[in-house]
């Protein structure tokens, strides 16, 4: 039997197993508020508002998390791998224009399905290394669904890297402003902007409908209400 003088726990002090399991919890809770608060609001939630969602003290979630941007890279790090692996994917497609139109529409997808990851998207996290290394192997792949695409004649030739930045923070702009309003307006947005890249003869998919006038009407009134800040 174990004496009094032979322990070596403080009174009132837990296991070090103890300890870890309640860390582990702690940063789950922060991952789960910070994925509900971004995909709702997008990365304008300051860290005390994660703190507060998840029900934890400015200080835990400073141990877990010392940055934003360590936040940023452990919220979105599965996100991160989908968006690479999409443009594996449009590669492996043997109907190159199809891959390359497929890739747009999922990406602007993930876009529409999470404010927060609309917002990476169009952002860079120099100190999120493991968040830009994903980035940057997406980027390498689409260089090479480009020229894919270019080879078929179906892709203009001045279409160029840097439309597909510019296609995703207008993307980004249109889930932002409409919301649940008129939730599916991206996909009129992307069908426009695929026609905008083909070349006059190439297949393209169906456009979607454009949204009902009542439905942009409230995403008009919602935006009016906040002043044009939809964060």
């Amino acid at each position: 039997m174990t004496t009094p003088a032979e322990s070596t726990e403080t009174p009132g002090q837990q296991p070090e197993t103890g300890l870890r399991a309640d860390a582990e919890r702690n940063r789950d809770r922060i991952l789960a508020a910070a994925r509900r608060l971004y995909a709702a609001q997008g990365l304008g939630v300051s860290m005390a508002a994660v703190a507060r969602e998840a029900d934890v003290g400015k200080a835990t979630l400073s141990r877990r998390f010392a940055t934003r941007e360590d936040l940023v890279t452990a919220v979105f790090a599965d996100r991160m791998d989908g968006y690479a692996a999409a443009v594996t994917e449009a590669l492996a497609d043997p109907d190159a224009w199809h891959g390359f139109t497929g890739y747009i529409q999922a990406v602007c997808a993930m876009q529409a399905a999470d404010r927060g990851f609309a917002d990476v998207l169009t952002m860079t996290f120099p100190a999120a290394k493991a968040l830009e290394a994903r980035r940057a192997e997406a980027y390498e792949g689409f260089l090479r669904l480009i020229d894919r695409a270019k080879d078929t004649g179906h892709l203009r030739a001045d279409f160029v890297p840097e439309d597909l930045v510019i296609l995703l923070m207008a993307n980004a702009g249109v889930v932002a402003a409409t919301g649940d309003a008129a939730p599916d307006t991206w996909r009129r947005l992307v069908g426009h902007m695929l026609r905008s890249y083909a070349t006059p003869d190439a297949p393209l998919p169906p456009p979607a409908g454009a949204p009902a006038p009542t439905a942009l009407y409230r995403a008009m009134v919602r935006l009016s209400r906040t002043g044009g800040d939809v964060s």
